[in-house]
């Protein structure tokens, strides 16, 4: 009785455990189903593509948060799509105040204005069939003259809605798609279909992931189609802007820029009494100067100093000079009105004296105004190369001074001129605190460096810009014995003067590279680091060794007779 009582209990649990393995084997076979379903079994549902907007704009292959603006089936794209999606940053320009919009390649320059069908470039009257407008606070542009200026390509689809832009340059894989191709929103086949290929036709390629290409139609349309659905055909290649021939910035056959600065403060110093000049091949007179706040310039310019210049072989590139004033720097940089109204003036006097080049000298800036200068000089550049006038730009050494270094984006700039004038002097100032080489050797090596490798500016545009001038240093304790230190700036042949007078002897500063003498005047300690034939030698051979475009040299007036034929012997004496 015992015994069946318990053979009984076991029929009734085995019931049990075979009812779970057969709930197991259920849950297994419709899991086996649906995930043969999800991965065999494609989706045929069809969607209409959303972008979340009107008029959205791809670019490769990308779906941008910004909008265009469609006029006449015209396209109209934001400015911050130009800057940011297509990498215009640095060539399109907006002054809200004024509506004005420049935008700027290597050599053109058009002016827009808001809600005008007036434009220039390059001066000249340009037409426009749409404006430029403001919508929803954002800058809208008409691609045309995009296309023009910077060679992208626009495709617009009216029944799709979508705005297609293609970079100039850029290649893009195409493929075969077969009739009922289709794409879908996901790369997986139970996504919805937003595309079906009616007949025969070609995708662009943008990508691909996991036996998926992500594709793009005909008509703008973006998603994903199966891989063995595709066929590769040819590499689309966007058309590049035809420009014309790009400006190539003068420079002395087999062998480099030699200049001098030709420092004019009253009037053009008598050129009869300017002796030879031996290897010199550019003089730069400073010459033109901001005046005010509106852009004016003053000049001192002169018609026989060219004649003179011309007649001994060498070029004039006059120096224009913001007069080292930061206030009306400021307001002179800050309208599109007020730096074209400099530029024209520039044209103009360039044109008039008849002169091969312009110097830039902008000095004593705010740092707030290193954008604005930057833009000048874009605005600027192709205009002066359309007169065939090669454009340098003075630079300091890299420092931490505000008004003296931090204000000028080296990195921009060498992007945009021809040469890049380092002014390596004024190590030790004329008011600093410790006396001192005015240039020593390592600081100037090392001002070389930190431009070519920190801003990337190449060496076959950077002058390097030496002194003709030294300090003499005065260093004395007042009545509470603190060391007092004073300096005056002076000439080649002044130096020599002093040595002579003084019977010195120069012994050499291994540290700063140079010759060095002291003596004692008046109970003063007087010291001079020398300019002098080893000084120009040293700094001649790193224009050498790091193969820089050229010397120019501060100023003429400081020279002694023989530094031109230690600069030219130097610069051109093989090793």
């Amino acid at each position: 009785m015992e015994t069946v009582q318990i053979r009984q209990r076991r029929r009734r649990g085995g019931g049990w455990l075979k009812w779970l393995m057969l709930l197991s084997g259920l849950i297994a076979m419709v899991s086996v189903i649906w995930l043969g379903w999800q991965r065999y079994i494609p989706n045929n549902q069809e969607v209409k593509p959303e972008y979340g907007r009107t008029h959205p704009i791809m670019v490769q292959g990308n779906v941008l948060q910004e909008s265009a603006v469609i006029e006449d089936n015209s396209v109209k794209v934001p400015l911050t799509v130009l800057q940011q999606a297509l990498g215009l940053a640095e060539a399109v320009y907006y002054e809200e105040k004024s509506g004005s919009i420049v935008l700027t390649n290597a050599d053109k320059v058009l002016h827009l204005q808001t809600n005008s069908l007036t434009a220039h470039i390059n001066r000249k009257p340009y037409e426009l069939r749409f404006a430029a407008e403001v919508k929803d606070k954002l800058v809208y542009i008409p691609t045309a003259p995009l296309e023009e200026m910077y060679g992208i390509h626009v495709e617009y689809d009216p029944d799709a809605d979508i705005v297609t832009i293609l970079l100039a340059g850029e290649s893009v894989q195409r493929a075969e798609a077969p009739e009922d191709t289709v794409i879908r929103t996901e790369p997986s086949i139970r996504a919805p279909i937003v595309k079906r290929i009616a007949r025969e036709g070609e995708v662009r390629i943008w990508g691909e992931h996991e036996g998926w290409y992500k594709v793009q139609s005909d008509n703008g349309i973006i998603g994903y189609s199966a891989k063995g659905d595709l066929t590769l055909t040819e590499v689309e290649k966007i058309a590049q802007l035809k420009n014309k021939v790009p400006f190539v910035a003068w420079k002395v056959l087999g062998s480099k820029i030699n200049m001098t600065w030709e420092a004019v403060y009253t009037k053009t110093p008598n050129t009869s009494k300017i002796g030879p000049m031996n290897g010199v091949n550019v003089v730069s007179p400073t010459w033109f100067e901001l005046m005010n706040n509106k852009g004016d310039i003053s000049s001192k310019a002169d018609r026989s100093y060219v004649a003179w210049a011309h007649k001994r072989g060498m070029q004039v590139w006059g120096l224009f000079s913001n007069g080292f004033e930061p206030e009306r720097t400021t307001q002179a940089l800050a309208t599109v009105e007020s730096r074209f109204h400099i530029i024209q003036q520039i044209l103009a006097y360039a044109e008039l004296y008849k002169l091969q080049g312009i110097n830039i000298d902008f000095e004593n800036v705010h740092t707030a105004d290193k954008a604005n200068l930057v833009q000048f000089v874009r605005e600027l550049t192709p205009l002066l190369h359309e007169q065939n006038l090669v454009v340098s730009i003075d630079v300091t050494p890299k420092s931490n001074s505000e008004m003296w270094s931090v204000f000028l984006d080296r990195a921009a700039l060498g992007k945009v001129v021809d040469y890049m004038m380092v002014m390596a002097y004024d190590e030790h100032w004329a008011s600093s605190p410790k006396a001192g080489s005015v240039a020593s050797l390592p600081w100037v090596e090392q001002s070389i460096l930190r431009i070519m490798e920190e801003d990337e500016v190449p060496p076959d545009k950077l002058v390097l810009g030496m002194p003709l001038y030294t300090r003499v240093w005065t260093e004395k304790k007042d009545e509470n014995g603190a060391l007092k230190v004073s300096s005056k700036a002076l000439g080649m042949d002044s130096v020599s003067d002093i040595i002579a007078e003084h019977k010195l002897k120069p012994l050499l500063d291994e540290q700063a590279g140079q010759n060095y003498v002291e003596y004692t005047e008046d109970g003063a300690r007087k010291r001079i680091w020398l300019e002098d034939e080893l000084s120009i030698k040293a700094r001649t051979a790193l224009v050498k060794k790091y193969n820089l475009a050229g010397i120019a040299t501060w100023q003429r007036a400081f020279q002694s007779d023989e530094v031109w034929d230690i600069i030219h012997q130097s610069l051109n004496k093989r090793p």
